[in-house]
């Protein structure tokens, strides 16, 4: 099954998907990556672990599922204590382990020196106060300080946006480019659920041009090889909430019969993305 949304498939962030999506488009780009470098060059995927500490379900990033807080909430009554009445439901503080990908671009001609770091921005990149988010704050400002070059790719609709000077462009959906050279300035590319993604643009050392390739192809190939279709029940809201209009033309592309124009794109007012 095909994905009913031309461009990112919102669907795949609120269906506790994304873990393997992330992982797999990381995979993804690293191979096409090391398809088409020069020869001194090389991508490697590196990884980050931490543990966060929830203190409720709501700060958890991926949710215990529905089946372990049914078994959760009450014991069989034989386990229950005699004679004491009625036992209290109680839940202990969750250490939760995450880990995050991303790309390396080496230049192997002078040793082993970064030229490109691509990252994929997580759940808890964009949640405040959360440790994963200072934490990519904090490289992230290496980054833009022209340690190296950086891209920047969110796929996210929830959660807060990074910090910029400028406001971010009104899309869902953005990537990021900062030159090493040019840092702190950066150039944004809008991206959309009911369009392509544009393409991808990884810069090299100035003496090398950059090495670009389509990123919708991949997002595609994975939808279909992981067989997310199966998963997704496309007839249950998001959140945040489509409008009216943007659920008209889902309901158009889930018919199979899409609508002449694409749905437009609702204003923000401001403020943090939830």
């Amino acid at each position: 099954m095909k994905s009913p949304f031309p461009g990112m498939d919102p669907y795949i962030e609120v269906c506790q998907l994304w873990g393997d999506f992330s992982f797999s488009l990381i995979c993804e780009i690293a191979n096409r990556l090391n398809d088409r470098l020069p020869e001194h060059y090389a991508a490697r995927i590196g990884s980050r672990e931490y543990t966060a500490i929830c203190y409720s379900e709501e700060e958890c990033i991926e949710p215990t599922p529905p089946h372990v807080i049914a078994a959760c909430a009450s014991a069989p009554s034989s386990q229950r204590p005699r004679g004491e009445g009625e036992p209290v439901s109680m839940r202990a503080f969750i250490d939760e382990p995450l880990r995050e990908r991303f790309v390396n671009v080496y230049d192997f001609s002078d040793e082993q020196r970064l030229v490109t770091r691509v990252e994929l921005l997580s759940p808890a990149n964009k949640r405040p106060g959360h440790v994963g988010r200072e934490s990519h704050l904090r490289r992230r400002r290496s980054f833009l300080l022209g340690h190296a070059n950086y891209v920047e790719i969110d796929l996210l609709r929830r959660g807060d946006r990074m910090p910029m000077l400028a406001p971010w462009p009104d899309s869902p959906y953005s990537i990021l480019l900062c030159r090493q050279e040019r840092a702190p300035y950066c150039r944004v590319w809008k991206a959309y659920f009911h369009s392509p993604l544009p393409d991808l643009t990884i810069p090299l050392d100035n003496s090398d041009p950059d090495v670009a390739f389509p990123l919708q192809p991949l997002v595609d190939d994975i939808f279909k090889r992981s067989r997310y279709g199966r998963r997704i029940d496309y007839t249950k809201p998001l959140a945040p909430p489509l409008t009216a209009e943007q659920s008209a033309w889902l309901q158009g592309r889930l018919r199979g019969a899409a609508p002449a124009e694409e749905p437009a794109t609702p204003k923000r007012r401001g403020g943090r993305r939830k």
